[in-house]
């Protein structure tokens, strides 16, 4: 039920986002088109772009997941929940398109199939990246770094928006956060994961 009610609310907001961003876009200025922004338009951009979906997947990998359970059913578990979260966004930014747009169309015709075949496919292992991102070690800091490095990552080889101006904006906040995460997720990992631990004492004979 949690992977469900995030996805979808996930996926509400981005559709409301993209429907926001448009409302402000003046179309017909050519100067809005190859200068203009909106702070609406940047947080469409932010939150429809492909890391902020993988990132909803690991998200709720990780949050179905309890820390100290590392029996294989967690990740089992975890990798469901990805694909779940994911297929509950792009239903329901299905249908809050359909509602905005007034579309007679049903609603789950107005995404292509790719959409929801790439939901499962790709929710399943981002999910369970989120199951293991509970764990110590070289592995979960590994699943850690995964959405950062991969948004950072998507701004050079997919960057966002239309014009410079909103791909410089994007790129400036996504490798900022991307950056400041990766330093977090490092500093803990070698701060507390890497702690030597006290040696226990010697048994009496």
């Amino acid at each position: 039920m949690t992977s469900l009610l995030v996805g979808a609310g996930f996926g509400a907001v981005t559709s409301l986002a993209n429907g926001i961003a448009l409302g402000f876009a003046d179309l017909e200025s050519r100067a809005y088109t190859t200068s203009g922004w909106t702070l609406a338009e940047i947080m469409s951009v932010l939150l429809d772009s492909g890391w902020a979906w993988a990132g909803l997947g690991v998200a709720v990998g990780w949050l179905v997941t309890r820390a100290e359970d590392r029996r294989p059913v967690a990740l089992a578990q975890g990798a469901a929940a990805g694909a779940l979260a994911l297929l509950a966004a792009v239903a329901a930014y299905s249908i809050v398109d359909v509602i905005r747009s007034g579309a007679s169309s049903p609603w789950y015709e107005s995404e292509p199939l790719v959409w929801w075949v790439a939901a499962i496919v790709l929710g399943v292992p981002l999910g369970a990246i989120g199951a293991c991102a509970r764990r110590p070690g070289a592995v979960g800091l590994l699943a850690r770094l995964t959405v950062p490095v991969g948004a950072a990552v998507q701004m050079v080889v997919l960057p966002p928006g239309k014009n410079e101006v909103i791909r410089d904006i994007g790129q400036a906040v996504v490798w900022t956060a991307a950056a400041a995460t990766v330093c977090f997720v490092m500093i803990r990992f070698l701060l507390v994961e890497r702690r030597p631990r006290p040696a226990t004492a010697a048994k009496s004979p």
